[in-house]
């Protein structure tokens, strides 16, 4: 796998990948049907695009020549200090590869002014909060909406200081 920047013609990959992963990791926590839901919303093919051209933002894929293996998003605030990760996702068959922090690496790169890179987790996705956790994320808060205002996805925050 080798890590590159998203483009357009990669949408649709993307999407299918995004909800493989998303019925894999949520369908127990949400059901099938809310689940649906929100990745028609986070990963439509509208969404998608709008991250193409988001200032300040980073969208890169996992790749291995013939197909993802995994996706990462992250912007910055307006001075670049703060960085939220706002996707990471490894198709569950690729999943313990090292993929996940081959992304979160480059994400980090992607911003050098950055301090600190914030996330929202699901507090019932284990292994992503382990995942972040090896990764030197402490949990720092909760949210009530996860991912969009008015979600009602309650989460956790992790933060971990860079530079």
């Amino acid at each position: 796998m080798f890590v590159r920047t998203a483009s357009e013609r990669d949408l649709a990959a993307v999407r299918a990948l995004l909800v493989e992963t998303w019925h894999a990791t949520y369908d127990p926590i949400y059901g099938v049907d809310r689940v649906t839901e929100i990745t028609d919303d986070w990963h439509s093919p509208a969404a998608l695009k709008g991250r193409l051209t988001q200032p300040r933002s980073e969208f890169i894929l996992a790749d291995d020549g013939q197909s993802l293996g995994g996706v990462a998003f992250a912007s910055a605030d307006e001075n670049g200090r703060v960085v939220t990760l706002h996707q990471l996702y490894v198709l569950p068959a690729m999943q313990g590869r090292g993929i996940g922090g081959m992304l979160l690496d480059e994400i980090v790169a992607s911003f050098p002014q950055a301090r600190r890179l914030v996330l929202e987790v699901e507090e019932a996705n284990f292994p992503a909060i382990a995942f972040y956790r090896a990764h030197g994320f402490t949990l720092v808060g909760r949210t009530e909406n996860c991912g969009k205002d008015g979600s009602g996805i309650p989460a956790l925050v992790y933060e971990r200081a860079l530079a």
